[in-house]
């Protein structure tokens, strides 16, 4: 598939370069293919942030507005050569984005994209107000770029600059994607909760990919200013943003190559209207907005997920299986043990939402090598307890701790980082991600490439290690042959099982498990029981929440019985199946 995807953009790239040479082509296309370029840019950055990302940014023209004023000061007021303003232009959209973003990222809902508008809106009325950047008119008289004696004046000159740019950061975007990184930043639009829980900084992540798409941005307003020789604020206003956006949705909010083809649709479409229209009808109307809208809306309406996924189909790396490069086996975690304590050790444990108890004083632990269910009626406050474990949720009060290190309000990365790992009641994959990518999700901690290794494709030997592993635990739980599908195409029962498989890459010491049984056939029951006696001999501990009591008792080593958020019992299985209050609370009549 990787070779395959290599050729096409190499065509593509062969393709692109040879238009301007085509005999007769008007000059007014190429302009307008620098124009798509440009767009193509910005909104490659939206695909990663609001795309794959989820979150949603109407303040991406500002971004241009950054990168197209820093090189118009730069070199109208103090000489430099536009070549030397590039990083400087690019390094001041990225630190903009770093104070606006560490205010912006930590919103969520509909105030994060309420935020970018009023941030937005606040930077286009200072770039139309500060003298310095020459008020509503701008600045002109921008020196054009140039290689040695030739000047990139011509529209057809600067096209190559232009789209050399949006070739590489494509490819440098498609790779960040295809990494380690990637599938962080792809998992935060499923919610933070499960990323965190493998260890993704999650806070971090949508920083990072909101810095990314600024300076991508910024990058687009730099060839702006050396294209049009000249700024002022009306490109970077919010209709810009929106337009933006509307070209990430149109291609394809999820894919990299759908922000060409959505600045193509976008840009010629809009193009289009405005030639015709007043000819249609006699100049007597500006339709222009409304039809472009109305059009815009019956795309979507044939293509909800846009554009690029239509043409992808027939591309040949579309259907292709990723093939797994060998790797060797990732070392296993040191953790160290301590054989006097128990594992796990939750002692009077309690949650409360303001009057209501949800866990109530609850006392557990859990040695090494052991299968401990934790079990209860609907409400009893089981998940809730499994999140106090996990960090999920702070504890009221109590004290929590794994391997004598209390995480009472330790966070979710620091305690898988001690070899904890869990699933979850309601399953949390992300459906447009394969199998093995959503399992290898579960070794993040486990690698050490970082996103600038990603885009340059230094990370390989990692890579490999990662996705080895996860095709390793793939096999282990039995889903060999759906490796490569959709995680979002799976039956309920075999996503439960792809989470344990995710839990399993973190190599862990205490797996939790909520649910797991849930939805699955009864022979698949016997292979998960059979799975997690193979894992308990080996040494890894097990909390289990479950209503199958069958799957329960014969599996077992103790039992854990909730009513209310409060513990009634514990004790080994044959206890517990006779257990008055067991019987009262939860089975409901004589065992």
């Amino acid at each position: 598939m990787a070779s395959s995807r290599r050729w096409t953009v190499l065509v593509f790239a062969l393709v692109m370069a040879l238009v301007p040479f085509i005999p007769g082509i008007p000059p007014f296309w190429i302009v307008l293919l620098d124009n798509i370029g440009l767009a193509a840019l910005v909104a490659m950055g939206l695909v990663l942030l609001t795309g794959v990302g989820g979150l949603t940014s109407f303040g991406q023209a500002a971004f241009c507005g950054f990168g197209g004023y820093a090189t118009a000061l730069l070199t109208t007021s103090f000489g430099l050569s536009p070549w030397l303003t590039l990083p400087i232009a690019l390094i001041v959209s990225g630190a903009a984005a770093v104070v606006l973003g560490l205010m912006t990222v930590r919103l969520s809902g509909h105030y994060l994209p309420l935020g970018t508008i009023a941030w937005g809106l606040s930077l286009f009325y200072l770039f139309g107000k500060l003298e310095f950047l020459g008020r509503n008119d701008g600045i002109s008289g921008i020196p054009p770029l140039s290689l040695g004696s030739l000047q990139l004046t011509d529209p057809a000159r600067i096209y190559f600059a232009i789209w050399l740019a949006v070739i590489i950061c494509a490819v440098l975007t498609t790779n960040l994607l295809d990494s380690r990184t990637g599938r962080a930043i792809r998992a935060l639009r499923r919610g933070h909760v499960a990323a965190e829980a493998f260890g993704v900084e999650t806070a971090s992540a949508k920083l990072l990919v909101f810095i990314y798409a600024a300076v991508l941005a910024g990058l687009s307003g730099w060839l702006y200013a050396h294209f049009q020789r000249a700024v002022n604020p009306t490109p970077f206003g919010l209709n810009a943003s929106i337009e933006y956006l509307f070209i990430a949705v149109v291609g394809g909010a999820g894919y990299v190559w759908g922000a060409v083809l959505g600045a193509g649709i976008v840009v010629v479409l809009k193009e289009l209207l405005q030639s015709y229209l007043p000819v249609v009808f006699h100049g007597s109307a500006q339709l222009e907005t409304v039809v472009f809208g109305v059009l815009l809306v019956v795309l979507l309406q044939i293509a909800p997920a846009g554009m690029w996924p239509q043409l992808a189909a027939l591309l040949p790396f579309s259907s292709a299986p990723r093939r797994l490069e060998s790797g060797e086996a990732l070392p296993a975690a040191h953790r160290p043990q301590e054989s006097n304590k128990p594992l796990l050790n939750v002692v009077k444990a309690r949650k409360q939402f303001g009057g209501v108890i949800a866990v109530n004083d609850v006392s557990f632990d859990v040695g090494t090598g052991e299968i401990v269910a934790l079990i209860g009626p609907n409400g009893a406050g089981k998940s809730t307890t499994f999140n106090l474990i996990t960090g999920v949720l702070p504890a009221s009060d109590g004290n929590i701790s794994v391997l004598g290190n209390n995480v009472s309000n330790a966070s979710p990365q620091d305690i898988v980082k001690l070899g904890v790992a869990r699933t979850f009641q309601h399953v949390k994959l992300v459906p447009d991600m394969t199998v093995l990518e959503n399992v290898a999700l579960g070794a993040h901690l486990r690698g050490y490439a970082g996103p600038v290794a990603s885009m340059l494709r230094l990370d390989r030997t990692d890579e490999a290690k990662l996705l080895s592993e996860a095709a390793r635990q793939i096999e282990r739980v039995g889903l060999a042959e759906q490796m490569h599908q959709l995680a979002g195409n799976l039956s309920l029962g075999q996503q439960r099982i792809v989470e344990i498989a995710r839990a399993l890459c973190v190599n862990p010491l205490l797996l939790l498990l909520d649910e797991p049984a849930a939805g699955l056939r009864h022979m698949e029951k016997q292979k998960l029981s059979a799975l997690l006696r193979q894992l308990r001999s080996e040494g890894m501990s097990v909390l289990l929440v479950e209503h199958d009591m069958g799957f329960v008792m014969d599996l077992a080593d103790r039992i854990v019985v909730l009513e209310f958020g409060t513990k009634i019992a514990e004790d080994v299985p044959s206890a517990i199946r006779t257990n008055p209050d067991v019987i009262k609370a939860y089975l409901g009549g004589a065992a």
